[in-house]
């Protein structure tokens, strides 16, 4: 059992963090950050650097649209597999600057 040390506000941050670290439906056990005598130590980035929430989210939502071939709504779309509503999704493509590559070739 482990015995949380911070408040319900830090636990929801946490278990919001691992779901959006986490790839796939179930939550990733290694995703979860737990805090250390209260002092969270933030995961390390590809580069040993701490990974920001929004690089996290930026990664998670590059990843459902590459497997979703930028398919935003709809059945089987990148906002159905991030558990999001479209409307939602696209504001937070907007806030993050993800724009849809060119397909045009030369």
């Amino acid at each position: 059992m482990y015995s949380w040390p911070g408040n319900v506000r830090e636990l929801q941050n946490v278990i919001e963090r691992a779901v959006i670290l986490s790839s796939g439906p179930e939550l990733d056990p290694a995703a979860l950050t737990l805090p250390q005598r209260g002092v969270d130590q933030p995961p390390s980035g590809p580069e040993g650097g701490a990974t920001s929430l929004a690089d996290a989210e930026r990664r998670a939502i590059l990843a459902a649209l590459a497997a979703t071939n930028w398919r935003i709504s709809g059945r089987g779309g990148a906002a159905e597999r991030l558990g999001l509503k479209p409307t939602t999704l696209h504001g937070k493509m907007k806030r993050l600057g993800i724009t849809r590559p060119s397909t045009t070739t030369s």
